[in-house]
């Protein structure tokens, strides 16, 4: 009989997935299985898969064929996750070798598929797994940060996106529920929570709650603690005035927002089945950078838009230089067979897509250089995590409005001061380097008096979790 106990973890896509490979991966070392970094190492290889692009999707089958080649003789494979919740027939014939499916529902099934002595699978109805009670978790992110995963499923019904067919309708979790991971994160010295889900503004609406995502942040800021509490994603139409209000009266609701907006052209946000038009997105970011002067805001836009004329996409590139954002991720138009924009006419072709793409690529990267340089000479509070990969000579953190992963850096190149990894200082910003920016430590947070530093402690390598 198969006995090993060395478990490996790759889990791709977005944070709600990751998330949930967390509660896999908890649920497993409560039952006595051990993590291991190495995939060769491993009698069971687990991967999360992501299905929400066709990239995304050949990903997901190139890292479960890479596994099924380098894993050592008699380890099992498991594959999890969207990819199999929504084309399970196609990757169940494509991986015949895979020893057992999980749906993207049945997350805590996982015991069950690594104790299985046959191939199987447990695909229910499902389509997202939201965490209830007291399900283990274990945090695979280093101990600074920690997602906090709201609601799943999506209400809206965008021309390009499949996320309603692979995940479901909106699900939120009750705000009870939501208070005590809060305090749970907290109490495991987490010192930034980012709240994440399809669609933040949408929380409770299922529920008929009317302004459902204040009302949970209004419980979160009881507490009393110090943190850094981070928004992903808010729709331009969802930021109210009592949210405004919110971030205005408490820093420790980070004065980020990642605010999708794909377009500004009118014609092309209608074929989009977008809610908001172009007037109101200007005047989103008018708002908010009235209300909020030192906001950090990111975006999404895609080029390639069945139907964008050349004339939609100069529209485009005017509008991110007159009305400058933080950061924005630009995409290319994928051609989903399931989404409405798939059957539009006027498809684009890659090469008119490839040309948009690289133009407002530079033109973001101009204006990321220059809004960066209005941080020089200021202090901002950090949060130090660790080394720099390059080189222990250096460290690195982030100020409010830099998200992981997905961000910049602030660059520590005086961290004497520093006395611990994944706490808050104050750095005084003096220079730029691309997306980054440079500074040197002046005094941790709430500390007035100088006092001589020890070497830093607590730089938490992530447990045994391959995320890509």
């Amino acid at each position: 009989m198969f006995t090993g106990n060395k478990i490996h973890f790759t889990s791709l896509g977005c944070a709600r997935n990751l998330v949930d490979s967390e509660v896999m991966l908890g649920l497993l070392l409560k039952a006595g299985y051990e993590a291991v970094e190495e995939h060769e190492e491993a009698d069971f290889l687990v991967v999360n898969t992501c299905g929400f692009l066709a990239s995304a999707r050949q990903e997901s089958c190139d890292t479960i064929q890479r596994l099924l080649d380098e894993k050592k003789a008699h380890a099992k494979v498991i594959v999890a996750g969207c990819m199999v919740q929504k084309f399970g027939e196609e990757i169940r014939t494509q991986f015949p070798a895979v020893h057992y499916f999980l749906g993207s529902g049945d997350m805590e099934k996982i015991l069950e598929a690594v104790e299985a002595d046959l191939p199987g699978n447990a695909v229910s109805s499902a389509k997202s797994y939201l965490q209830w009670g007291e399900i283990p978790r274990q945090l695979s992110t280093p101990r600074s940060y920690a997602y906090l995963k709201i609601a799943e499923g999506c209400a809206k019904q965008c021309a390009f996106c499949i996320i309603p067919k692979i995940k479901g309708p909106l699900r939120s979790k009750p705000v009870t529920q939501v208070v005590k991971e809060f305090r749970i994160l907290l109490d495991q010295g987490v010192k930034e929570i980012i709240l994440i889900a399809q669609d933040l503004g949408d929380f409770g609406k299922e529920r008929r709650e009317v302004d459902g995502l204040e009302k949970l942040l209004r419980e979160l800021v009881k507490e009393e603690r110090p943190f850094w509490l981070r928004l992903l994603y808010l729709y331009p139409d969802e930021i109210t005035e009592g949210l405004i209000d919110i971030m205005e009266k408490d820093r420790r609701v980070c004065r980020y927002l990642d605010m999708p907006i794909q377009h500004i052209s009118n014609p092309i946000l209608k074929a989009m089945r977008r809610k908001t038009s172009r007037e109101q997105i200007i005047q989103s970011i008018v708002t908010l950078r009235q209300r909020l002067p030192d906001i950090v805001i990111r975006t999404s836009l895609m080029v390639g838009f069945p139907g964008e004329t050349d004339e939609q996409f100069a529209e485009l590139l005017t509008f991110i230089r007159e009305y400058p954002l933080d950061n924005v991720g630009v995409f290319k138009f994928s051609k989903e067979e399931e989404a409405p924009a798939a059957k539009l006419t006027d498809q684009i072709s890659e090469e008119i897509k490839e040309d948009r793409y690289q133009k407002l690529c530079r033109a973001q990267e101009k204006i990321v250089k220059k809004r960066g340089k209005q941080f020089i000479g200021k202090r901002l509070e950090v949060l130090i995590e660790g080394y720099h990969p390059e080189t222990d000579l250096l460290m690195q953190g982030r100020f409010y409005g830099q998200c992981p992963e997905i961000d910049g850096l602030v660059v520590i190149n005086d961290g004497r001061k520093v006395k611990s990894f994944g706490e808050f200082y104050e750095v005084e910003i003096s220079d730029v380097m691309g997306c980054d920016l440079v500074g040197q430590v002046i005094r941790r947070s709430g500390e007035k008096k100088k006092s001589k530093s020890p070497s830093p402690e607590g730089m938490q390598k992530p447990l045994s979790l391959y995320v890509e």
